[in-house]
């Protein structure tokens, strides 16, 4: 992309805390001793007037569905005009993922490994269709042990392992930035050590990962998404 990109971060409250470790210091450290002009913000999406929810169904609602103009909230048209890497995430409630039925619905906001699947099938879809952009999505906040149970936890697992090893395909425009792994330390859950008094991750765990999530996107715009470690370390 050169030396001048603009990248663009879609969050909610977990994505709040992270980009408040540092994020937008490492990125201005980084300009300064590499000569480059790479310049990320921030914005709550999807905000009022549209539910406080960013899971799988309302990014497919939003953008593949194409309702975000009616939904009162910036379109994916309009951002990927204005920046060159777009990067969104989910909330640690996508967590709480419920059994399969064995009829998926790609309209539902059910929580289920087969709605996300057909839903990320579809956005992948609609994310190849802006070829000038990149795009980076985490993997999904994981959740306490305490606030979840153990058939949830290993259905989040199976989910963004999903996401990591069939969803993702190399030399496309879509990176994944493995923030669940770094949650998790390779289990199911948000662990004690990384979480606050409930399963938002602590500003300690912030200050860790902000220079590897800031060190993902530097590789993704410099073109080492596919060759880059998924968690940046």
């Amino acid at each position: 992309m050169g030396k001048d990109a603009t990248v663009r971060f879609l969050h909610h409250s977990t994505g709040g805390v992270i980009w408040n470790g540092g994020v937008e210091a490492w990125m201005s450290s980084y300009n300064s001793t590499h000569a480059t002009n790479y310049e990320i913000s921030e914005i709550a999406y999807p905000d009022d007037p549209y539910p406080w929810q960013n899971y799988p169904y309302d990014y497919w609602h939003l953008w593949t569905d194409g309702k975000a103009s009616e939904e009162g909230v910036p379109t994916l048209e309009s951002m990927a005009a204005a920046y060159d890497v777009i990067v969104f995430k989910h909330c640690f409630p996508v967590s709480a993922i419920e059994a399969d039925t064995g009829s998926p619905d790609i309209t539902s906001d059910t929580k289920s490994i087969e709605n996300y699947k057909l839903q990320y099938d579809a956005l992948k879809a609609t994310l190849h269709g802006f070829p000038n952009n990149r795009f980076i999505v985490w993997t999904g906040a994981a959740l306490r042990e305490a606030d979840s149970t153990p058939e949830q936890g290993q259905r989040a697992r199976q989910f963004f392992t999903w996401v990591k090893t069939t969803w993702d395909e190399p030399g496309d425009n879509i990176f994944v930035w493995d923030f669940f792994e770094l949650e998790t330390e390779g289990g199911n859950f948000l662990t004690p050590a990384n979480a606050s008094d409930d399963s938002h991750p602590n500003d300690a765990f912030a200050q860790a990962v902000a220079p590897l999530f800031a060190q993902r996107v530097v590789d993704v715009i410099e073109g080492r998404g596919d060759t880059g470690t998924l968690t940046g370390e």
